[in-house]
């Protein structure tokens, strides 16, 4: 055997073994008690919600994580067919193979700068392949309804409850 068979060989079974091992499903079970989840989104939500976070660190915090745990309630009554897809892409997103499929770049979610982050989302918005518009759309509309779903955050837009509820 020639060395140069032998050194392609191996490199041909570690890239193998390696996509294999990156796209075969693995069950995530409850993906919102998952800290990269919650890590991830905590990133994504400024992003998201960008415009509307109060500017001051307290406040700004405070609407973040209770953001979050909105979104920690608001995975839970998903249909279990979305909260497997919503599973695989934090998935994909934690993996290194995953996250330069998705985004072109190795560098994790959490230490990217949010110019980058935008540019990533609005790629994916733009995409011509589906799996990545329903991607950004499935993200941007689990932050922005767990975002509104707190009666705190309805001020801003000038929405009080219906009187009928009030009873």
């Amino acid at each position: 055997m020639q060395r140069r068979t032998f050194l392609t060989g191996a490199f041909v079974g570690t890239a193998a073994l390696a996509l294999g091992v990156n796209l075969y499903p693995n069950k995530v079970e409850a993906p919102a008690e998952d800290l990269y989840s919650r890590l991830l989104f905590s990133v994504l939500v400024p992003v998201f919600l960008d415009g509307m976070l109060p500017e001051v660190a307290k406040p700004r915090e405070i609407v973040i994580n209770r953001t979050l745990d909105a979104i920690s309630e608001a995975i839970k009554v998903l249909p279990s067919e979305q909260q497997q897809e919503l599973a695989e892409l934090l998935g994909q997103l934690e993996s290194r193979l995953g996250l330069l499929l998705l985004s072109g770049s190795v560098t994790p979610l959490i230490m990217r700068q949010p110019q980058q982050l935008i540019s990533m989302l609005e790629s994916w918005r733009f995409h011509y392949l589906q799996l990545l518009q329903t991607a950004y759309l499935g993200l941007r509309e689990l932050v922005m309804a767990s975002y509104y779903a707190c009666p705190e955050h309805w001020g801003g837009i000038g929405y009080a409850k219906p009187s009928f509820l009030l009873k």
